[in-house]
């Protein structure tokens, strides 16, 4: 399974970045997402940024790694980590919402 990190990018020169997330710093290669400025967000893989994100989208995908360590930790409650998706209905997506019988 690939798993990429959320991280703020600190210092940019050109196709490379310096990026910070999740406690650690790294160099990241910017060519799959073009030049971006200090303060994008991106998901990083592997040294390379794999697509842009907003500030809701890394919190969002931080707060699930933080999930997934809890459950390697043994944790078993996850509400605290998916707080945006507790007491909400599921949402069906706009192309299957013309097939609900």
């Amino acid at each position: 399974m690939c798993i990429g990190t959320p991280m703020r990018i600190v210092v940019a020169n050109g196709a490379i970045a310096q990026c910070e997330g999740r406690g650690r710093s790294e160099r990241v290669d910017l060519a799959l997402v073009g030049d971006q400025p200090v303060g994008t967000w991106i998901l990083a893989h592997a040294g390379s940024a794999v697509r842009t994100l907003t500030a809701a989208e890394a919190a969002a995908t931080s707060a699930a790694l933080d999930a997934l360590e809890a459950a390697i930790a043994g944790e078993a409650n996850f509400d605290a980590y998916f707080a945006d998706l507790v007491d909400r209905e599921p949402l069906l997506p706009a192309h299957l919402k013309g097939q609900q019988s």
